[in-house]
């Protein structure tokens, strides 16, 4: 879906905001219960969602310096860190707050940063098991870009023979046997999380489900 930078910004904007309103309704044990993100709560992926808004340049640097350039140890170490750091209600106000913070990820622009937040925002939602649906108009910007190279290579996802078809709307991907599922678990399956029982349909559907 081809939209322009204007319209983007305000899907990241509506994004973070009902995701604010979201988080700021959770039960306080829900921030400790485990997220899609393997070894992340729910509190480590708020964290590294709002990481761009209290993280200094330099502090960046010095973590990659660090982790010897790997981006995802870094990420990785400073969620850890601020998941401690911070409270619930400091994360939801920063999410609110910077709504239209102009973070984008490098080299992936807004469409990128939209797609940082839809997906992490999922890896809550969904397993949390609430019933949050994107609206239709962000997925289609955001899986737009999921089957880039760059994105199958940062994820690594293996779909050889597999055939992704949304069953609530007209989007699929690949070829093989099918596996259906709502648009945004699929999107979820190009980014490798496997999804709680139930989610996905299909002869390929335990390839993708967590145990």
């Amino acid at each position: 879906m081809d939209v322009g930078e204007a319209e983007t910004r305000d899907q990241i904007a509506g994004e973070r905001e009902e995701l604010a309103e979201l988080l700021g309704g959770l039960p306080a044990e829900a921030w400790d219960a485990p997220s899609l993100c393997e070894g992340w709560r729910v509190r480590e992926v708020v964290a590294h969602m709002t990481m761009p808004y209290h993280s200094s340049t330099g502090r960046f640097l010095k973590g990659m310096i660090r982790a010897r350039g790997d981006f995802n140890r870094m990420a990785d170490r400073y969620a850890r860190q601020d998941a401690e750091r911070y409270t619930p209600e400091e994360f939801t106000a920063m999410l609110r707050e910077n709504a239209r913070f102009p973070w984008k990820p490098p080299g992936g622009g807004y469409a990128g940063a939209l797609s940082h937040d839809v997906i992490h925002g999922l890896d809550i939602t969904v397993a949390l098991g609430l019933d949050r649906r994107v609206p239709r108009e962000r997925l289609l910007i955001v899986l737009g870009g999921s089957d880039s190279p760059r994105s199958r290579k940062f994820f690594g996802t293996d779909l050889t023979g597999v055939r992704l078809q949304a069953d609530d709307m007209d989007w699929s991907l690949g070829s093989g046997r099918p596996l259906s599922a709502p648009a945004q678990d699929l999107l979820l399956v190009l980014c490798g999380r496997r999804l709680p029982p139930g989610h996905l349909h299909g002869a390929p559907a335990p390839r993708f489900t967590a145990p």
